[in-house]
């Protein structure tokens, strides 16, 4: 099996050959590169020492995009989402090639942590609203983000679809009937939504609480631009906030309580005005639900396909971050713990953790 460039056995000097390639980075010494100690599920990342710079390495496209392909999105994304002043600046591009099958993109290196929740949480919010404030372009030069016509209807085809990996987890009855009563109520909402607009704006989709840095001036930085997409808002405030997000990185690995998701919504909604806070408020609660089926059917495909040797086999990444999602996975499958998360909006209104 190929070792991920994250592993202490793997040769960085593909890597080096490629970036000494560009003109900046002539003359650069082998030793100048080193693991940054952070592998994601689907990238490695290795530091230009004294640059301040680091290489991000897709190891696979979780939307199934073709090298160059993937690597073009990712640079949009980092690109629309710089006048934010909350995400990376992208300095450079690593084509792919034979050294570098999936290329590479150099970024700035964020200096800083992981959040602690829920003290960050206002800042994460601050990082949000920053990148939902900027302009929506017109349609035709939103390309080649997506910008579904239907939001709610493309979230609910990536839950179909990743769904369809339901058959082959042995999940325990009671947990494969819950989950399926969630497919139901989404397939019925889809169908005859609220009537409210339907906020779109930059978001940067997997906003989960691990994405982030938090610079030591406190100012959060969202880092991992790989599915930016003109939609909605509060697909990005449920994926900062829900048990499987606040739990997913074993660096940050928080429990909100429904007080301190208010907080964090309060903290969001207040930095904007009056009218597009209203128009985001019925959205809320039903997102929160919707982006939970979102993640759980999420775990459910990775569960199934790190199994194979792929770009994001559970064999390539480090042992720690492992044994955390195969912890989690058991932990967000168990019966008890999706009717607990379920009781949000099953046993209460939903509007009344959101708001």
């Amino acid at each position: 099996m190929p070792e991920h460039l994250g592993s202490p056995t793997r040769s960085l000097a593909p890597l080096h050959a490629a970036i000494a390639e560009l003109p900046a980075f002539r003359g650069l010494e082998p030793g100048a590169l080193e693991r940054a100690g952070f592998t994601g599920l689907a990238h490695d990342h290795v530091r230009i020492r004294g640059r301040g710079l680091i290489l991000r390495v897709p190891r696979v496209s979780q939307w199934g995009l073709a090298a160059q392909i993937n690597l073009a999105y990712q640079t949009a994304c980092f690109r629309r989402a710089a006048p934010s002043e909350h995400t990376p600046r992208l300095e450079a591009v690593l084509p792919p090639s034979v050294r570098l099958p999936m290329g590479a993109l150099l970024v700035e290196e964020i200096p800083g942590r992981k959040p602690r929740l829920p003290g960050d949480l206002a800042a994460i919010a601050r990082c949000l609203n920053a990148v939902h404030a900027l302009a929506l372009p017109e349609p035709a030069a939103r390309r080649p983000l997506l910008a579904p016509k239907d939001p709610l209807a493309h979230l609910l085809a990536t839950i179909e679809l990743q769904a369809g990996f339901l058959e082959h987890t042995p999940l325990e009855r009671d947990a494969a009937a819950q989950i399926r009563d969630e497919l139901a109520w989404a397939r019925r909402f889809v169908a005859a939504p609220p009537r409210a607009p339907l906020p779109r704006r930059l978001i940067v989709t997997d906003s989960h609480p691990g994405n982030y840095v938090i610079h030591p001036a406190g100012k959060a930085y969202f880092v991992d631009l790989e599915k930016a997409m003109y939609a909605l808002p509060a697909i990005d405030l449920a994926h900062a906030t829900l048990y499987t997000s606040t739990r997913f990185d074993p660096d940050v690995d928080a429990v909100l309580s429904p007080e301190e998701t208010r907080a964090f919504y309060r903290h969001y909604l207040a930095a904007v005005d009056r009218r597009a806070a209203d128009a985001l408020r019925p959205w809320l609660a039903p997102l929160r639900r919707l982006v939970w089926l979102r993640t759980t059917t999420w775990c459910i495909r990775w569960h199934v396909q790190s199994r194979s040797e792929n770009g994001w086999s559970r064999q390539r990444l480090e042992l720690r971050l492992r044994r955390h999602l195969e912890s989690c996975l058991t932990d967000f499958f168990a019966p008890d713990t999706i009717a607990r998360i379920r009781a949000e909006w099953t046993e209460r209104d939903g509007e009344a953790v959101v708001v």
